[in-house]
C-alpha cells in the first residue's frame, strides 16, 4: 500500500499514511507533522520526474518495520537517477506512521538501464 500510494505522486494522499505530529528524516531534511511532508513531497516531484518506486520488505517487529526501497526519475536536463536505500518506520497505535527514518543514495544512470518501469 506505502509503495501505491508514493507511487501516485499525491502528497495529500501520501501525507494521509502519516500521523499529524509524525517525525522524518529524508537524507539531511528533518521534518515534522503532516504539512511538512506534504510540502516535501511538492517539492520532491517538482524535482523528481517519471518518478517510480519498488519498497522490498526487510523486517518486522511489534509497531516497526524495516524496508529496502530503490526509486527511478529523471531530472529537467532528462537524466535519469536511480535512487535507492532503507529506511525504518515506527507506527503509532491507531496504524499511522509517526516516525520515518530515510537513508537515500542516488546514481545517474542511462534511460537504458532503467529497471522500473
Amino acid at each position: 500500500m506505502a509503495e501505491d500510494a508514493w507511487n501516485s505522486r499525491d502528497p495529500e494522499r501520501v501525507a494521509l499514511a502519516y500521523s499529524p505530529d509524525s517525525e522524518w528524516r529524508n537524507r539531511t531534511e528533518f521534518l515534522r507533522g503532516r504539512d511538512a511532508i506534504r510540502e516535501f513531497l511538492r517539492r520532491k516531484w517538482a524535482k523528481e520526474s517519471g518518478y517510480r518506486l519498488k519498497k522490498t520488505l526487510w523486517g518486522f517487529q511489534g509497531n516497526r518495520i524495516a524496508v529496502s526501497f530503490e526509486y527511478e526519475w529523471h531530472d529537467g536536463a532528462g537524466q535519469w537517477y536511480r535512487s535507492y536505500g532503507n529506511e525504518l518506520w515506527e507506527f503509532d497505535d491507531a496504524g499511522l506512521m509517526r516516525k520515518r527514518l530515510a537513508s537515500i543514495n542516488d546514481a545517474e544512470i542511462g534511460a537504458d538501464e532503467r529497471r522500473i518501469v
